[in-house]
């Protein structure tokens, strides 16, 4: 069988520096996967999900580079896969190990203490399996680092991360950290690092050289995956 064309979807933005990201962890998955890579979006970019799949031939595999699933998985992705035979969307990002092993690393640069609290501050989402994917990943950092952990969410779903900033801090936090559940910088990262925290750590797409090598080998992983499915 032909190499799959991956088709990387993310959720689209208005800011620069988040389409700078996106488009550096796409072009770095194209290295690593060795086939035809696609940029798209369900929202706000063009092209769009949709578009590329209807407008394509040959097998693809469509990766979203979305940390849970929700909404945009179910209808824009699943919607689009859904268009022609040869076409299969994988599983989101998260919940994975590495992403836990990227939040760990990236809270102890803040040396945390024992009177600190951490936020894990996702996007959120109004589908109650967003949440549910979130609470899986804050049980595995919490194992990991030596502070609470609680969820935060910054659109969809209770509480936002503004309330779990102020809920750690009424429980007695002397700092409270809030951990970046978002893939790029753009509106959901400006959402939490307004949200009165005294530290936030960068989202978890941005490496020091540019995309993190960590999100890369994921998404080989989800390639890798959607591929095995089309060769059944």
């Amino acid at each position: 069988m032909t190499a799959p064309t991956l088709v990387c979807c993310s959720h689209g933005t208005d800011s620069a520096e988040g389409r700078r990201t996106i488009s550096a962890l796409v072009a770095a998955a194209e290295r690593a996967v060795g086939a035809p890579t696609i940029e798209t979006y369900v929202d706000v970019q063009h092209p769009q999900v949709d578009e590329v799949v209807s407008s394509s031939d040959g097998p693809a595999v469509i990766v979203p580079l979305l940390l849970s699933p929700g909404f945009h998985t179910a209808v824009d992705i699943g919607r689009a896969a859904a268009q022609r035979a040869g076409v299969v969307a994988t599983g989101t990002l998260g919940p994975h190990p590495l992403l836990v092993d990227s939040l760990a690393e990236r809270i102890a640069a803040f040396s945390p203490e024992p009177g600190d609290r951490v936020v894990l501050a996702a996007a959120g989402s109004s589908r109650p399996e967003a949440a549910a994917r979130v609470e899986e990943m804050r049980t595995a950092l919490e194992a990991r680092i030596p502070v609470p952990v609680t969820c935060g969410f910054a659109y969809g779903a209770q509480p936002t991360v503004a309330d779990a900033v102020q809920q750690a801090r009424e429980a007695g936090a002397e700092r409270v950290i809030a951990a970046s559940y978002v893939l790029a910088p753009g509106h959901f990262a400006d959402l939490i690092s307004r949200a009165g925290a005294d530290v936030v750590t960068a989202p978890l797409g941005v490496g020091d050289d540019g995309a993190d090598p960590r999100i890369v080998r994921i998404i080989r992983e989800r390639y890798d995956e959607g591929t095995a499915t089309l060769s059944l």
